[in-house]
């Protein structure tokens, strides 16, 4: 379930970084990162439900949520974007938790098990979308250039989306 959605979500990245290029307008690319923020949150649920992965489960969440409010903002052309850069610290924060577990492999339970497998690509990539959520925190509060943070999304729709995307359907495997 989860490459799909991850390849999905690179919907909404690059037309948002080349929105911030001047590529672009506000309601068209409004519109794909609502329906990336749908898709995200009903592969949430999916995850949850059908594969039972929470884990997996709960970042999809909390990345479908900040998707919605960048679709809301986008839409509705909110001038001020303090409200969902306050969102996007948050994403940030819940991936470097993330980040964390996935480096570490989370606790360790009675009888040795583990309930977050440790895996290196998974820290790295939510290493990412923490630096991303960090930056657009930084653009709404003005703090960080649009256009660097446009060339940052497009790198990451690449090593962050795309890469472990297509490995991991085309292998079965993470990169690393």
């Amino acid at each position: 379930m989860g490459p799909p959605i991850v390849i999905a979500i690179s919907i909404m990245w690059l037309p948002v970084a080349l929105l911030f290029l001047g590529k672009g307008e506000a309601k068209g690319t409004g519109f794909a990162t609502a329906a990336t923020g749908l898709l995200t949150l009903i592969g949430a649920i999916l995850q949850a439900a059908v594969f039972k992965d929470g884990v997996v489960a709960g970042l999809l969440f909390v990345h479908g949520l900040f998707y919605c409010c960048v679709a809301f903002a986008l839409l509705t052309g909110l001038e001020d974007l303090r409200s969902v850069g306050n969102v996007a610290l948050t994403t940030a924060l819940v991936s470097a938790i993330y980040m964390v577990l996935f480096y570490t492999g989370g606790p360790v339970l009675e009888g040795g098990k583990q309930l977050i497998a440790k895996s290196n690509y998974l820290a790295f990539a939510c290493a990412g979308y923490a630096a991303l959520t960090f930056m657009v925190w930084g653009n709404a509060f003005g703090r960080f250039p649009a256009k660097a943070l446009a060339w940052s999304l497009i790198v990451w729709v690449v090593v962050g989306l795309w890469i472990p995307g297509f490995w991991l359907m085309a292998s079965g495997t993470l990169p690393f």
